[in-house]
């Protein structure tokens, strides 16, 4: 078995570190954890788009989706897909995606 010199390890951590920074991505290693987003009901999406302080046409605007989906959502009668439910969970957590994805 090799020894291991601990120097070396920490010097090898940092020469990676500071070519990471500089833009040398090739020797990453990206770990993915997939989260559980809640299933939005109804009453979530009217919650988030009061909160984003916006019509249910500018929500729909800002989702790439119809405002009959907006509506159809509030009033219950569709719930949003699960990647509609996982877009509305980043609008409500970080408000100023709105702001990116249109002008406001």
């Amino acid at each position: 078995m090799e020894d291991f010199n601990v120097y070396e390890g920490i010097m090898d951590g940092l020469r990676e570190a500071v070519a990471y920074k500089q833009g040398d991505h090739s020797n990453c290693k990206v770990s993915i954890r997939e989260i559980s987003v809640p299933a939005y009901k109804a009453a979530d999406v009217i919650r988030t788009r009061h909160a984003l302080n916006l019509t249910q046409n500018a929500l729909a605007c800002a989702m790439g989706v119809s405002p009959k989906t907006v509506e159809e959502w509030e009033a219950g009668e569709v719930e949003p897909s699960d990647l509609a439910s996982r877009f509305l969970y980043l609008l409500d957590g970080d408000h100023s995606l709105v702001q990116r994805l249109m002008v406001i």
